[in-house]
Formats: C-alpha cells, structure tokens, sequence
C-alpha cells in the first residue's frame, strides 16, 4: 500500500513537471510571438494626437509610386498610376475592425483615430468617411521606412496597431523597389475573455484613372488563392476595357497572408445615395463576415476583404495586407504632340514613335498578383534586412536629429519625384506639383498637387543630393551615365534638363554652369565608391568635354584663368554675370576631381592644366571676392539693347548667399581637400550663421513661396549685412528652403562648428513636427524636393565616413569617447566603433551587408594605418585593430 502511494506520488509530481515545463514552453512562444509582432520595429520618433494630422508616410518602392499612410491610420496620397496626385485618396479605400468578446457585444470601428478640429467644408468635413466611428486614442511611431499607428478606444476590446512599411535595404535597389504597401494590424485583446476579430480592407478598382483624367472601363475584381511557397488569398483587380496602352491601364491587388478564415466581395452593391457604403456596414457589423453582391453593370467595382482570427485572453495576433500595384505605361515628361491615329507629329510629319518610356519595375513583374506572390515569399527576410539597416542606423552615435533629417527624406526616394524607365534608367522631377512650376505656382493656372515639378533630373538641383550615391549607387551611376552618355554633345554642352525618351535626351539644349561643374564632380565621387574604372573610362570623354565648355569663346572661363566670368545659368534660375563664390567654387571642385580622374587615366598634360587653373582661380577668388568675412559676387555690367553697359537684374551682388560654398561642401564629400583658404571657408561659414539664420520670422519680408512663418527658426537664402543689396535680387533671396539650410549646415559640421550645425537641422525638423508639416516632405519647388535629401550628407560629417574602392581606403573622424557610426557607401554597408584606450584607439569595423575591400584606414585627427595587404570584409563579418597616434 505505502509503496502504491509512493508510485501515485511521483508520478503526479512527474505529471506536474511535464504541465510545468509544458506551459513554460507555449508562454516562451507567446512570448516570442509578441516580440516579433510588436517589438522588433526600431522607432526614431514619437507623434502624440496634437502632432498627427500633417503626417503622410509614403509607402512604396523606389520608382514605382506610392500610397501614404496618415497620421491617424488612413491612407492618403494614392500616387500609383504613373504620377503625383495629392487629392486623389479612391472612395470607400479604407481597413475596418469588427471586435466581439466571448460573451460581450460586438463593436466595429473604420481603423483610424479621431477627428481633430477645425471641422470645415460644404457637407460638414472634408475628410473622406467622416461619418464612420474611429478610435479615440491615438499615436503614430516613425522611423522610416516604419510607421506605426498606436489606436484605442474605452469601448474596443483590442488595443490596434498599425505597421506598415516597404523594403529599404542600401545597396539593393531591386528589394527597395517593389511596388507594394505592407499593412500589418497587431490586435491586442484588452480582455479577460477570448475576443473574435475581423480586418477589412477595401478598395476600389480605379484602374483607367489617375484621379485627374481617364475613367474605368469594364473593370472586374477577381477572389484567388495562392499556396505554393506562401498563402495568399485577395483580391486581383484589372480590366478588360481600358486600353492596355493607355498610362492608366494597370492591375492591382489586395491580399491576406496566412491561413487566417477569409471572407470577401468582389463587388458592393448598388443602391441610392449612400447606401451602398451603409449596406457593407450593416453587413460586416453583422458578424465581420462578409457576404457577396453581385452587380456586373458597375465600371469601378468596390472590393473588400476581411480576415478573422481569434486572440485568447491577453493575447497578441497579426493580420497582414497587401496591397499591390502594376501600372507599365509611364509617359515621358517631354511629350511630343500626337494626331488622331496616336502616332507622333514631328515637323508636321508623323511616325509610329511612342511617348511611353514604361517602368523598370513592371519588366520584373506580370502583374500585381505576381508581385504579390512574391512579396508575400520573401516578406521575412525583406523585414529583417530592412529593419536591420534601420535598426543599426538609429542606434548609431548621431543626434537623434539628424538621424530623423537623413532618414525621413529618403522617403523622397519612394515617391513619384523619382522613377526608373523600362531599360532601368533611374530619373527624378525636381519634386511634386506640377510640371508648369513656378508659372502656375505664381498664376494659379492648374490645380499645384498633380504632377512632376520641374522635369529634367535638373543636374543643379540633384547636385546637393547625396543620399542616392551613398544608399543606392547603381542607381547614381545610371544617372551620370544619363548626363555625360546622353545628355552632353560633342562640344561638351551639356544640358541640364534632359528629354525623354533618351534619344531626344539632349533636345533642352540650355546649360547650368553648376549643374555642368557639379556633374563633374559626381562623377569622381560614384567612380570612387564604386571602383567601377569601366564606367570611368566610358564617361570620361564626355566629362572632360564638359569641362572643356568652360574655356569656349564667351564661354564661363573664356580666358582660361580658373574664374569664371561669363554668364553662368545656375539653381537660382538667374544667370549671374561676373565672378561669383557659387559657381567658382564649384568649379574649382570639378578642375580638381577632372585633375585626379585625368591622373588616373594617364592624361597627364590634361591633369596638370587642371591643377594649374584650380590654383590659379583658388588664389584669385580669395584674393578678389573674400571681404573678411564671407564671398561675394562681382557683378559684370552687360549692354543693353541700346548697347550702353548696364548693371542687370536678378543677382546675388554683395548678399551673404546661404551655399557660396556648396563646392567645397561637395569637395569635403569626395576628399578632394580645401577649395579655398581653410580659414576663409570657416570665416564665412560663421559669418552665413551669423547674417543668416533667423530665430524667428514675424518681421520677415517675403515676396515668394514660404516654407517658415512666425516663431519659426531658419537660414535665409541671402541677407545683406553690408547694405550693398541691388535693387532686384535674384528671385529667391528671402526664401528659405531645406535642401540649402542641410548644405549649410553640413558645411558648418565639417568646419567644426557643430553646436550651429545642429541648430540648424534642428530647426528645420522643428518646422516638420506632424502639426505644422509632414515630417515626410519637405517642399521646395513641390512636394518631396531631390535637394532636401542633402539631409544624409550630416551623417558624412558627423562620422568623417569616406570610401575610396579606388585606393581601396576607409575614412573616419577620431573620437574622443567611445563611439558608433553607421556607414554606407552605395553597394555595401555597416558599422564603425572605436574605443579610445589611453594613447590608442582600438577599432571595429563591420559589414552587415555586401563587401568591401581596405588596406588603408584612416582616422581623421588621429592616424593613418597601413594593412600592408589588401583585407577583404564580407558580408557579417568584422575586422579589430588598434590605432596609434604616431609620434
């Protein structure tokens, strides 16, 4: 008997043990489960309700367009077909959350937070949906390419987040642009009972339209299911009526991943009024299920598509969208008027010549649903390799405001200010408005939200960008080769603008002589990073012609003395007349990078008449244009048409100009050292803080566009400190704009005056804060402005990063206290430590993506080490030294 009770005692203690071990294992699940759902997405910044109604996040791939997702969780800005459309947000576009507890009343909410005040418009509100009930509560999380939409509500028994987000991933250009929005929903049960829940997305099949013109024509929505590599079952959407060459014509989709219970409609039904929108919420308030209408006569079905799980007590559980695109007919943005056969009319003779230039990203897809498929496979590790990259930035050693400057103006990248053709060519609008610009900001001829700004890849605008080169260099070098191979004749005129389709690349037939000089420039920078001497040698020709064009008859350097004098066409949209610190500097940098590429290639005599006229210029502008305490330009008089020498208008004169010194930003970027007196530079770097930078703008006077009002802080584009201002300045001297505000402030940060660095770039975030601005664009001449992405060139000083796969050298600025630096030089990318040790510094560099090759690194203000041999890092791999400071 005793030992009988013994046998029952151990084994219920066995039993025990097993519950035991049983239930720790499933809570570690759950656990991990919760983790990966909630708490692997890096966050940068936090936006309250107060700073939520400005936001607008683009989501999408590099070149394919994109939807944005809205401070309170909507989504607006549906930018898919082939251009920029604000306005356009489709009707009844919308997710949707059905709740019911186990034994508690069912609730349904449009998932998006509350209305914020003033209310306004004709019919009580402009904000699509107005009338469905919302969350009460909520936040938005950013850290691009994440945005994170935190929403509850008292009555709701989940708590909701949104993620949503597209893959960013430096150095692969092909995973950072898929044309797709992931939308993932994180649904928090609040209660101590199991709760039923239901997200419904829907979406109307607008295919045949932009919002702005065409219409849908016998457009079909299709229920399907994939289970090959991933299950995916939604909604394929297309249409057998709209021409399939139209710029229109495209295929969408909307999907669910997992094996979660789907319901869906391929059509709502057709009903007076509004009562088609209240018979879908009748029908999904119901029991978030969803039932079938049929109405085969409407043009532009409305889709839907809910997925249901159920999240035990406390429990966590994700529901994951899709919402995919297609749209291959993109048109040139220099079109060429065509006659009623749709053939092209050239000198009133027609050809069978076509105006589409296509898109690379639809050559690697069918359809939607493909890029559905697709995305859905691969979609793990997309989301660790992007949030690897992020993560590791934003843990990085830099101010958090310059982390949120560099990062949230790479969404530029994302949006229609930039597109790829179908040969994989890589362009950029200006930025998003309109291609009448300026015209119609000035005359209000056309609606200012729906187009591209300002066509061309402008070579003076994208001049200051550098985010392109250091994130994704295949595609900076396919826009050199678009400049020098394309765009520049024979005689070295190049034009800044360039025509599409590429045949007619260099129709504009207009110079900028920064653009020219600054294209100079990238060159020797993306062949440096790159090491890619092929592509050298096949752009050098035309990059010396360029060059050459200076010293032509009339010409910018007519007398051959490295100043130019001429009349200089530049990113004022002025011609300055007379020796100038803008353009001469950036001239002095392209005779610089044209002597090291010369060098290379054996072109000695060209290379030494480079660095003769570099120092000759150098010496005179110091000489000539510094007046103690910044540069100023020497206005030539010209004739007039009377032929009497007269001072004319529109130009910088005595003004202390906000990047007269863009050159030498540029040549700190591309290590080509001092353009100038170090001295004078650091002068006049202060001297712009100094006259330049407003704290506040109640009395500010000015006549143009305005980017900062009030009690706002900001650098002005010129001021006259010494009273010498002519009488009609170049257009924009009063303005303030962000691509230029980052190029001063990096020109502060790598003279050594960080403290007013940084004031600057935090000024401009101040200005970008969610209430005021979408932090995710910054205007100029349109939405998403290209030189607002000078922001990522603050990261380059901050760390002193350079790469040369030339030298096969890495580059970074000792620090004085442990530190970490992010890196990046286009193809491959990491991080740098450094742990000062008494009189050594001991040093870790590490690839997490790509690989590279030193065998020199060089730490600025501290020592040069020599590997003797030539050490390849690979992919998560790390390398350890210790530097010494030589005696």
């Amino acid at each position: 008997m005793e030992r009988i009770t013994n046998f029952k005692i151990l084994l219920l203690i066995s039993i025990c043990l097993l519950l035991s071990l049983h239930s720790a294992s499933t809570a570690q699940v759950e656990n991990h489960s919760r983790h990966d759902l909630q708490s692997e997405w890096p966050v940068l910044t936090t936006y309250d309700q107060d700073h939520i109604d400005q936001i607008a996040m683009p989501i999408g791939g590099i070149g394919t367009g994109c939807i944005s997702i809205g401070g309170r969780g909507e989504l607006r800005h549906w930018e898919i077909v082939n251009r920029p459309n604000k306005e356009f947000v489709p009707r009844y576009s919308f997710f949707t959350l059905y709740a019911k507890p186990e034994n508690g009343p069912s609730v349904t909410r449009l998932l998006e937070g509350k209305l914020q005040p003033p209310y306004s418009g004709p019919f009580g509100s402009t904000v699509k949906n107005h009338g469905l009930p919302r969350f009460q509560q909520c936040s938005f999380l950013a850290a691009y390419p994440f945005g994170q939409v935190l929403m509850s509500d008292p009555e709701v028994p989940v708590n909701v987040r949104i993620q949503a987000f597209n893959p960013l991933i430096p150095g692969d250009p092909n995973s950072s642009s898929i044309p797709v929005a992931i939308i993932r929903f994180v649904l928090t049960n609040k209660m101590d009972e199991s709760v039923r829940v239901s997200v419904c997305g829907s979406l109307l099949n607008f295919i045949g339209t932009d919002g702005i013109g065409g219409k849908p024509e016998q457009n079909k929505n299709h229920f399907q299911k994939e289970t090959s590599k991933t299950i995916i079952q939604g909604l394929f959407m297309n249409s057998a009526g709209v021409d399939s060459l139209d710029e229109r014509f495209g295929t969408m989709s909307l999907v669910a991943l997992g094996e979660n219970d789907v319901s869906y409609r391929t059509s709502w039904a057709k009903l007076a009024w509004a009562n088609a929108l209240l018979d879908f919420w009748d029908d999904f308030s119901a029991d978030g299920v969803l039932e079938e209408r049929k109405n085969e006569d409407e043009d532009a079905p409305q889709g839907s598509l809910a997925a249901t799980v159920n999240i035990p007590a406390g429990s966590s559980k994700s529901v994951t969208f899709l919402l995919a695109w297609h749209f291959p007919n993109r048109q040139t943005w220099t079109p060429v008027k065509k006659d009623k056969t749709n053939k092209i009319c050239e000198n009133e003779e027609c050809t069978s010549d076509s105006n589409c230039i296509g898109n690379y990203y639809t050559t690697r897809y069918q359809n939607a649903w493909e890029v559905a498929v697709r995305t859905a496979a691969a979609l793990p590790e997309l989301e660790t390799e992007t949030i690897k990259f992020i993560k590791n930035f934003c843990d990085s050693d830099f101010p958090d405001v310059v982390k949120e400057a560099a990062l949230y103006n790479l969404s530029t990248l994302k949006t229609q200010t930039c597109f790829r053709d179908q040969d994989g060519f890589f362009y950029g609008w200006e930025g998003c408005c309109n291609n009448k610009g300026w015209e119609a900001w000035s005359w209000a001829e056309t609606p200012l939200d729906q187009g591209g700004c300002c066509f061309g890849s402008c070579t003076h605008v994208w001049n200051y960008e550098q985010a392109t080169a250091f994130l994704f260099g295949e595609l900076a070098c396919k826009m050199r080769e678009v400049e020098f191979l394309y765009a520049t004749r024979e005689d070295g005129h190049m034009s800044f603008r360039v025509n599409l389709p590429l045949s007619r690349a260099a129709e504009y037939n207009r110079t900028a002589a920064d653009g020219q000089m600054g294209c100079i420039m990238k060159l020797y920078r993306d062949w440096q990073l790159s090491g890619d001497d092929d592509l050298l040698r096949r752009l050098w020709p035309k990059a010396r012609k360029a060059l050459e064009y200076c010293w032509i008859p009339d010409g910018w350097d007519a007398n051959r003395d490295g100043v130019m004098e001429g009349s200089q066409h530049n990113t004022m949209d002025v011609n300055y007349e007379g020796p100038n610190p803008q353009m001469g500097v950036w001239y002095l940098g392209a005779l610089r990078a044209a002597e090291q590429m010369a060098q290379f290639l054996g072109e000695k005599a060209f290379a030494k008449q480079c660095h003769d006229l570099f120092k000759n210029g150098s010496h005179w502008i110091d000489v000539n244009l510094f007046n103690g305490q910044y540069y100023e330009h020497k206005i030539r008089f010209v004739h007039d048409e009377s032929g009497n020498l007269v001072e004319p208008p529109l130009q910088l004169g005595a003004g202390c100009l906000v990047d007269q010194l863009v050159g030498q930003y540029m040549a700190h970027i591309c290590d080509l050292g001092y353009l100038l007196d170090r001295k004078n530079v650091q002068r006049t770097m202060q001297s712009i803080m100094e006259y330049n930078f407003k704290e506040t703008f109640y009395n500010h006077f000015n006549h143009m566009r305005t980017f900062v009002l009030n009690d706002e802080s900001g650098l002005t584009m010129a001021s006259y400190p010494l009273f010498r201002r002519p009488r009609e300045p170049f257009p924009y001297y009063n303005e303030v704009m962000t691509g230029f505000e980052y190029t001063a402030a990096t020109g502060m940060l790598y003279e050594g005056q960080t403290e007013n660095g940084l004031e600057c770039i935090q000024a401009i975030r101040d200005r970008f804060d969610g209430k005021k601005r979408n932090p995710f664009d910054e205007p100029e001449c349109g939405h998403h402005y290209a030189r607002a992405m000078a922001s990522w060139a603050s990261v380059l000083a901050l760390s002193g990063f350079q790469y040369s796969a030339v030298d096969e050298s890495i580059t970074f600025i000792a620090t004085d206290k442990p530190s970490k630096f992010f890196w990046s030089n286009g193809y491959s990318w990491g991080i740098f430590e450094q742990q000062p040790a008494g009189a050594n510094i001991n040093v870790k560099l590490t690839v997490l993506r790509g690989e590279i090759s030193i065998k020199t690194l060089v730490l600025k203000g501290f020592s040069t080490l020599d590997l003797k041999a030539v050490k390849s890092i690979k992919q998560d791999q790390s390398v350890e030294y210790v530097e010494s400071k030589p005696n």
